[in-house]
């Protein structure tokens, strides 16, 4: 009796597992179960855009084809207007310098949105402005409005002279223009003994090729005495390029409070009004400055063999570092005078005010 009883569950356990589905088959038909569980609750694309848009559509009810795509098409726009917008929240972190955007007026061939208030930018000719420095496009309404946060790309900034000066900086990610490091650095190790550095002008072909050479091969520019043996034509690259600066190292809204400095008579006073002018110095002019002036304190240091004091820097550097903005012809002479104090006073002081 017992053996029959045995055999006989033994077989109902046989025939049970053979009607049970694996744990892999389970998992499969649950996983289906749910899919078309979802598919039966989601609505489709069309009704989300149709909510989107703010669309009721009754029933099994469809619009026909032809409002369909148009309805498509402006839907994408407003979502891509709203990825433009969150993109551009992500990234506005501060800038290691504030630049202000080159704007031009610019006619944009195919769709293009505006990088400030994400829409799209209506019209077939003359639709909005572009950044000359970084390609960020913008509506000319808009232009106002864009914060001081260009960050050039060098496929925009094709040239080292005549590129104002904190574009240059940013586009290279650099603290100071690559002219003014190479040069000072080429001078000192080879000509700060040299008589009459800085007064004396070096051969002007030569000094155009040096130009040439950094607009067309940069930082790769060889400046050796390999290349160029008399130091003479280094300063004069230099003087150059600080010359043809759009913006000089001391810009036009600083220059009216060093004028007015370097016309004080007490000298407590006038210490504390050139810090007060340099505080209005933009960070990558302020940065230039102050390797300027501490290369021309070492420059001083050699007068014996180079005959250069800090008058002398003065009356050179002078007009090169500072020009008056919008000024009549007689006051803008006036000002020369005053000019070469300014640059005499920061390079006596340069340990003191920098």
């Amino acid at each position: 009796m017992g053996k029959k009883w045995f055999a006989a569950c033994l077989s109902d356990l046989v025939n049970l597992s053979v009607r049970m589905p694996s744990r892999e088959s389970y998992e499969v038909r649950k996983a289906e179960k749910s899919l078309v569980h979802k598919v039966k609750q989601e609505p489709n694309q069309q009704d989300i855009l149709a909510a989107a848009l703010g669309m009721r559509i009754p029933g099994p009810q469809k619009p026909p084809a032809t409002i369909w795509q148009p309805l498509k098409l402006f839907a994408y726009s407003q979502l891509t207007s709203l990825v433009r917008k969150a993109t551009l929240k992500d990234n506005s972190l501060p800038p290691k310098y504030e630049k202000v955007h080159n704007f031009k007026v610019h006619t944009f061939r195919g769709p293009h949105w505006c990088g400030s208030c994400a829409n799209f930018m209506w019209g077939l000719t003359n639709q909005g402005v572009k950044c000359a420095d970084c390609g960020l496009n913008v509506h000319k309404q808009c232009a106002t409005m864009v914060p001081n946060s260009c960050v050039p790309d060098l496929k925009h900034v094709r040239k080292v002279y005549s590129c104002e000066l904190t574009t240059l900086v940013k586009a290279h990610d650099t603290n100071r223009p690559m002219v003014v490091d190479m040069c000072i650095r080429e001078i000192e190790s080879r000509g700060l003994k040299s008589e009459g550095l800085y007064r004396i002008s070096g051969f002007s072909d030569s000094v155009e090729d040096v130009k040439a050479a950094f607009d067309r091969d940069g930082e790769k520019t060889d400046i050796s005495a390999i290349a160029y043996e008399d130091i003479n034509i280094i300063t004069g690259a230099l003087k150059l390029y600080l010359r043809d600066l759009p913006v000089p190292v001391i810009s036009y809204d600083a220059y009216p409070r060093f004028i007015e400095a370097a016309k004080l008579e007490d000298a407590e006073k006038r210490l504390e009004a050139f810090r007060e002018a340099l505080d209005l110095l933009p960070a990558a002019h302020s940065d230039t400055l102050k390797y300027l002036m501490a290369h021309l304190k070492r420059v001083t240091l050699n007068e014996k063999d180079n005959l250069m004091n800090a008058e002398n820097l003065g009356i050179v550097f002078g007009p090169t570092l500072m020009r008056a903005p919008n000024l009549d012809a007689m006051t803008a002479l006036n000002d020369i005078r005053y000019q070469r104090q300014v640059v005499e006073f920061l390079i006596k002081n340069e340990d003191t005010l920098f």
